[in-house]
């Protein structure tokens, strides 16, 4: 990734953006491996492996990347004119600040020029009043600090002004490089949907008898639902995950926690030892003078040991003071999650979306075709609802929660899966294309994706289903239609 980000830069030129990009990218890594596996082990189980729409997947992937990149590569466009705009702005702050640090100092060199050097000299030998010739020393001390102030603040705004036109070119190699990135995104992006209309009149006839067999319409059904069951499972995994990370950091606080008071106790304790042990020998001294007499003083002990600072007289520490907690060892401790085992923990309360009944916004612009439950010729009933939309219209997230699934899956062609905790998971098919990937948060009416026909679906829309513990429900009563 680097390698190609490196590319990507003008000139040869590796810029942050560059950098960032590809640091991101390898955070996906394990959380992509992860669900790449879910989708083989769905496919283990297919029977059918010549379905037309699996000619397309390829193709309708590839399209749904690159508009998804080019969203991205606008947005990247309109921040980083921002930022140059800003840029630009401070620079001309900084130059006009400049500008007037130079000509006050060039007025305070012309001044002490004229003046000469020899003012404090001056001063002392004038035979003045001592006073005043004390005075008129502070004063010249007052505007020599000033000056040294004024060329300190001249050397920061300098520096500042060169920071800035680094930062300043760094964003236009950015606009360079977000712009050649672009121009390759929609070439790509062309050649894919010319191969796809080309692929659709080879496969036309064959969809269209494939879509109206029953077994692929129940094979499609059982193929979601398998999805969503493993991805309850993996996410309670990780939540389970996530958890024992949180305890075991918890752990190691309490420990450090009861070590630290623990040896405070001890050096408190060792403190109070010492201070009786002074105040005995003091008394000691004093009653010797006293008597007339000089006994001999008993050597002060060695500095009482932290682990055995009471006498065998007094009571026992463990008597008076808890023993700290033991540290966990590494061994016995879960070892520490990784941020792809944590990736797909719910990112909103358990009861945030069962609120919602009722309130939820349509996904899509557009007309409802299909309802829940009603029969699909032959085959089975649908588990969701179908909104014809036009191509390309924006698919909004219903609310807020993490994206878990975000790819390409037969009989629902470039698939978007959102969970919002409590098990409620929002399905969203047959899309354009994808504009969100596996493990981002998104807020309710984020642009998730894109409306279209992917997956060999005749009309251009939006497949929409909601499901609680793996099973689908109406949405009729959730979202306002």
């Amino acid at each position: 990734m680097l390698a190609l980000g490196a590319q990507a830069a003008p000139f040869g030129k590796v810029t942050e953006r560059s950098k960032q990009k590809a640091a991101a990218e390898a955070e996906r890594v394990g959380l992509q491996q992860k669900l790449g596996a879910l989708k083989k082990d769905i496919s283990k189980t297919e029977s059918a492996k010549d379905d037309a729409a699996d000619t397309l997947a390829e193709s309708e992937q590839a399209i749904s990347d690159a508009n998804r990149a080019l969203r991205d590569l606008q947005q990247e466009q309109g921040d980083t004119n921002v930022k140059l705009q800003t840029l630009s702005g401070e620079h001309e702050r900084l130059a006009a600040t400049v500008a007037q640090q130079k000509q006050q100092l060039a007025k305070l060199l012309r001044e002490q020029y004229v003046a000469g050097n020899e003012d404090r000299i001056k001063l002392l030998l004038s035979g003045d009043n001592p006073n005043r010739i004390n005075r008129d020393l502070q004063m010249l001390a007052y505007v020599s600090q000033a000056q040294a102030r004024l060329l300190e603040q001249l050397r920061a705004n300098l520096k500042a002004v060169e920071v800035n036109q680094e930062q300043a070119q760094n964003a236009k190699d950015e606009l360079e490089e977000i712009a050649q990135e672009q121009l390759q995104q929609k070439t790509k992006l062309e050649q894919e949907k010319a191969r796809r209309a080309a692929l659709l009149t080879t496969l036309s006839k064959k969809l269209v008898a494939q879509r109206k067999e029953a077994g692929n319409l129940e094979r499609d059904e059982q193929r979601i639902t398998g999805l969503v069951d493993k991805l309850n499972k993996l996410i309670a995994e990780q939540a389970a995950a996530a958890a024992a990370e949180k305890k075991r950091q918890e752990q190691l606080a309490a420990a450090k926690a009861a070590k630290a008071k623990a040896d405070a106790e001890a050096r408190a304790l060792a403190k109070a030892k010492a201070a009786a042990e002074a105040e005995r020998q003091r008394l000691a001294k004093a009653n010797n003078s006293k008597s007339g007499t000089i006994k001999p003083v008993q050597p002060a002990p060695a500095a009482p040991n932290p682990a055995d600072a009471i006498d065998a007289d007094e009571p026992k520490v463990a008597a008076i003071k808890p023993s700290p907690a033991p540290a966990p060892r590494e061994e016995e401790s879960p070892p520490p999650a990784k941020a792809a085992d944590i990736a797909l923990a719910p990112a909103a309360p358990a009861g945030a979306f069962a609120s919602l009944k009722g309130q939820l916004r349509m996904p899509v612009a557009g007309k409802l075709a299909a309802k829940f439950g009603a029969r699909r010729g032959d085959g089975p009933s649908w588990k969701g609802v179908f909104i014809r939309a036009s191509e390309g219209a924006d698919v909004h997230a219903v609310a807020g929660g993490r994206v878990v699934f975000a790819d390409w899956l037969r009989g629902f062609g470039n698939l978007i899966i959102v969970d919002h905790g409590g098990q409620y998971m929002s399905i969203y098919g047959n899309n354009q294309s994808l504009l969100k990937r596996a493990g981002d948060i998104v807020k309710a009416g984020d642009a998730i994706a894109s409306a279209g026909n992917s997956g060999g679906n005749e009309e251009s829309g939006l497949y929409f289903e909601l499901r609680h513990q793996g099973a689908p429900f109406d949405p009729a009563g959730w979202v306002k239609f």
